[in-house]
């Protein structure tokens, strides 16, 4: 896995520029269906994603669980509108998202991402590691 995290605020942004309504444009929810079409060439790979998946202390706004027969991490992702990429992850680990997928698989990446009119998009990547949570 590359883990390059502008790589994926750029298509993030892309995708997001190109599909969301100028209306919506600033809602979670609208970058939340920019994820979903962004990860629709991973089907083959993972089970279909998993939207306010309830773990830990909250819900997880996007999991995509890997399929059974491949080798790929579970991606957990955080969503964030006028906060950053780490505090993405920051909740992540404070709510344990991690806590049913790691019954899963043990292998995930935690990924924030985050907009805001100033800034745009940014993203922050990071493997779990379970004695960091």
């Amino acid at each position: 896995m590359a883990m390059d995290e502008d790589a994926v605020a750029a298509h993030i942004e892309t995708i997001h520029n190109e599909t969301a309504s100028i209306l919506k444009y600033n809602d979670e929810n609208s970058l939340k269906c920019v994820v979903l079409a962004a990860y629709l060439s991973a089907r083959a790979y993972y089970l279909p994603p998993n939207l306010e998946l309830p773990s830990g202390k909250g819900y997880a706004d996007v999991v995509y669980l890997p399929q059974k027969n491949v080798n790929y991490p579970a991606l957990l992702i955080e969503l964030k509108w006028n906060k950053s990429a780490r505090e993405a992850i920051s909740q992540i680990a404070d709510k344990q998202y991690t806590d049913w997928i790691e019954r899963y698989t043990g292998n995930i990446l935690l990924i924030g991402i985050s907009y805001n009119e100033k800034k745009g998009h940014s993203c922050r990547i990071e493997k779990y590691q379970p004695d960091k949570q």
